[in-house]
């Protein structure tokens, strides 16, 4: 270590804070200087507010709930707020994984800051008997510049720069880049001749199937045919070398995600397919609308179970949701979504609606084993 490094140490606390329980926050000083981290970094890389959370989702994503327990700190030198640091540990499956997660001020980086709150993070986690650690960094496609070098995914497809100072910080610390995402935006609205040319395409290979669709709120006749379908998600999409385990989802699992939604201030809207023989869902995605961020929507999962691919399923589920939000959410102008680099058939989808490469995600992984 430096002598500069050795000097800010000096100075330099890195403790778990409280997280509160209204999601205004009022009263907890801490937690909404933990989350103006989060603000100002966005702010900083992205120069909007699109990818980051709204405070009142903050506290209730960071209350944690029974399948999740969920950490936050705040890193301080001679009593300023200088940085952050996340620990997530899962409770009912990945029982041997945490996530972690380190920010610094843009004005206080390189001293070492960032290794000290990444050191609580991992003591906490072995600790709690945990032997792998996962993480992940978002950033623009401007710092995919042509020519420049590339650390090439351990596992799955693409790299990210090899000079970024958060590969640098990845590497250092002993995580390898398992897999890269692609973040795509869509702008809104899209044509409804392009939604009915490619409708049209994609039904011709969907006969047997029917399509519904709800918002907020799954049907209580559904519930449990959608958990088993969302139970899914984890291991049927792409996740190159991770090694992440199956969740189990239940009605209650479903309810528990409704509900914070809903009370964080975000709206969501399905749209599923079903197999008209066997009553099977076979395909769905999920959209999320905040207020705060009135032009954006997010994509949340999208999903095709595996006996029913094929079909054009992925595409008509899609198309069914972005004309349903350009009805209930017409402020929107925008949809983001999150794809691994791998997962070409529904990066093909994606492209064929008019989604464009806005960003990247590594994600890196530790192991102890």
């Amino acid at each position: 270590m430096s002598s500069s490094n050795s000097a800010a140490h000096a100075g330099l606390s890195v403790e778990r804070i409280p997280v509160p329980n209204s999601p205004d926050a009022s009263g907890a000083p801490d937690f909404r200087a933990f989350h103006d981290l989060d603000v100002a970094y966005h702010l900083d890389l992205w120069g909007n507010l699109d990818r980051c959370s709204t405070l009142a989702e903050a506290v209730l994503f960071w209350q944690g709930n029974e399948y999740e327990e969920r950490h936050v700190f705040l890193a301080r030198l001679h009593g300023t707020v200088v940085g952050r640091g996340t620990l997530t540990l899962p409770l009912s499956e990945n029982t041997t994984t945490a996530g972690v997660d380190v920010l610094v001020d843009a004005g206080y980086r390189r001293r070492g800051i960032g290794t000290r709150i990444l050191a609580v993070l991992e003591q906490l986690a072995r600790e709690r008997e945990r032997v792998s650690f996962d993480a992940f960094c978002a950033e623009p496609m401007r710092l995919l510049t042509p020519g420049g070098g590339l650390l090439e995914a351990k596992s799955g497809t693409g790299g990210v720069p090899l000079d970024s100072a958060s590969t640098g910080f990845a590497l250092h610390h002993g995580y390898s880049l398992e897999q890269v995402e692609t973040n795509s935006t869509l702008a809104l609205p899209v044509g409804e001749a392009l939604l009915q040319d490619l409708e049209e395409q994609a039904s011709k290979r969907a006969a047997g199937y029917s399509f519904i669709g709800w918002q907020d709120r799954c049907p209580d006749e559904l519930v449990d045919v959608f958990a088993k379908l969302k139970s899914l998600m984890s291991t049927e999409v792409p996740i190159a070398g991770l090694g992440w385990e199956s969740e189990e989802w239940d009605a209650n699992r479903v309810r528990v995600e409704e509900s914070t939604w809903l009370a964080g201030g975000v709206a969501s809207t399905a749209a599923v397919a079903r197999h008209d023989a066997t009553a099977e869902l076979a395909a769905y995605t999920i959209l999320t609308h905040r207020e705060a961020t009135p032009g954006m929507v997010y994509q949340e999962d999208t999903l095709v179970a595996p006996g029913h691919r094929g079909h054009g399923l992925g595409m008509l589920v899609k198309i069914a949701n972005l004309r349903r939000i350009q009805k209930i959410w017409p402020a929107a102008t925008s949809v983001m979504t999150w794809n691994a680099n791998e997962n070409r058939h529904m990066l093909a989808i994606n492209i064929a609606l008019g989604f464009k490469p806005s960003g990247f995600d590594g994600e890196w992984q530790k192991r102890l084993e």
